[in-house]
């Protein structure tokens, strides 16, 4: 196993720096013809991997890839998801290199979605390879890799309860997640939910000159600061009535164990350049960004942001607003408290109105199925020690998806690291991480089997 990937490690590489070029920015439809070329390219890298079939699915938005090898209807079905789409660049000018050129520094390949998902997602396409190349594939394997993770994946939510026989399978497995290290091996077992949300707020009909009406009406950018600040209380805990009411918390033990990862807090600081960290009073930074709900703006704008001055009083202004929420919480829920809250705040002076985007569901796995402890076992052969199971304070909301319309469990045995910048400038993923995800899912896939 180790020897096809050492012979193959260059051409690994080289495929996935291709991937990499492509725009596949799902949040701008200036890059439509690019996603397509991406759902492309990688419907042709399952066919060139040795699938059966392969076809670009159509939902309402873009396409999905899916394609299958079965070796045998009696065995066991590993159904792999992945996303070709990718976050936008944006700011480009704080990359050190073009987000879309990727470079190998320092061992990493930087590029935009490097490591999210396009070379988590490509892992297991050149470990199909390798299992196909070595006849050691020991059970079937379906392949459905979208391109709308990055904007809420509405075509995979339309296509999963569409084609539940197609899908049919044993167990879900995604590499979307991190470690804790590269000598730290773990596995995410639990994920936040979404809830994201765009608020405007409306003052005068047109922009004013802030020297003939400044002090007489209301500013909206003002305004906004001002509701946006009062959402959150000076201990860190969100202050929309009713957000904490389904909030499921965890034991004391639980807490404990969860704690006893590593994690070096001065080392964490040093490397996000912060003299200290803030949350929820009451929690630590790896219960903060975990299993703990959160609010946070995501962009604000309005009013004149072009070079030099301009002394203008807005008439609008904006912001998008996301909030993590935790296992009981349910993104419809959430978003109707925070409309209406949102709302009720506003001042009589301005005129309040939220826009909904896309949201989805926490969700927590079980330790103890096959699927979990066959992944585990993987990880040990080619880490050499067990990993830990840890809580992922990001969000993948096809999880309960699949949960609700397949009943099937997933595995999130992601092989990035923190330290990554994914949704960031000079995103990159590690080549170690990138080959060692390579030899440690023939494993899983050998144990799964088994």
């Amino acid at each position: 196993m180790t020897s096809y990937i050492e012979e193959h490690k260059e051409r690994f590489i080289e495929e996935l720096k291709d991937m990499l070029r492509i725009p596949s920015v799902s949040a701008d439809a200036a890059y439509k013809k690019d996603v397509l070329r991406m759902a492309d390219l990688t419907l042709q890298s399952l066919l060139d991997a040795g699938v059966d079939t392969a076809e670009l699915c159509e939902t309402p938005g873009n396409p999905i890839v899916y394609g299958e090898k079965i070796i045998d209807p009696s065995k066991p079905t590993v159904l792999v998801y992945g996303h070709y789409d990718v976050q936008p660049a944006d700011p480009v000018e704080l990359w050190h290199s073009p987000p879309f050129e990727p470079v190998i520094k320092n061992g990493k390949i930087i590029a935009r979605g490097s490591a999210d998902d396009k070379g988590q997602f490509y892992m297991h396409v050149k470990a199909f390879e390798l299992m196909m190349r070595t006849d050691s594939l020991p059970c079937n394997v379906k392949f459905m890799i979208e391109g709308e993770e990055e904007v809420g994946s509405g075509g995979l939510s339309w296509f999963v309860p569409r084609n539940k026989e197609k899908l049919k399978a044993d167990v879900v497995l995604i590499s979307d997640t991190s470690l804790i290290a590269n000598d730290v091996p773990s596995i995410t077992t639990g994920l936040r939910g979404l809830s994201y949300l765009e608020v405007e707020v409306i003052g005068p009909k047109r922009d004013l000159h802030s020297g003939v009406y400044g002090g007489a009406v209301a500013n909206p950018i003002n305004v906004l600061c001002d509701m946006i600040s009062s959402l959150l209380d000076e201990d860190g805990h969100i202050t929309i009535p009713g957000f904490y009411d389904s909030v499921m918390e965890l034991s004391k033990e639980e807490r404990e164990e969860m704690n006893k990862a590593p994690f070096d807090l001065e080392e964490y600081k040093r490397e996000l350049d912060v003299k200290a960290v803030k949350g929820e009073k009451g929690y630590t930074t790896l219960e903060r960004a975990s299993i703990r709900p959160t609010l946070d703006v995501n962009g604000i704008w309005g009013g004149y942001i072009g070079e030099g001055a301009k002394t203008v009083l807005p008439s609008k202004a904006f912001a998008k607003i996301s909030m993590r929420l935790v296992p009981n919480q349910t993104s419809e829920a959430i978003t109707k408290l925070f409309k209406d809250h949102f709302e009720s705040i506003a001042p009589d002076y301005v005129t309040v109105k939220v826009h909904p985007h896309h949201g989805g569901e926490a969700v927590v796995t079980a330790l103890d199925s096959a699927a979990y402890r066959a992944a585990s076992r993987a990880m040990e052969a080619t880490f050499g020690k067990k990993p830990i199971p840890t809580r992922g304070g990001g969000s993948i909301p096809i999880v309960a998806l699949f949960k609700k319309e397949l009943d099937l469990d997933s595995i999130l045995m992601g092989f990035g690291l923190d330290s990554d910048d994914i949704h960031s400038p000079n995103e990159s993923y590690g080549i170690f991480n990138y080959l060692k995800g390579i030899e440690t899912i023939p494993y899983f896939f050998k144990y799964f089997a088994e």
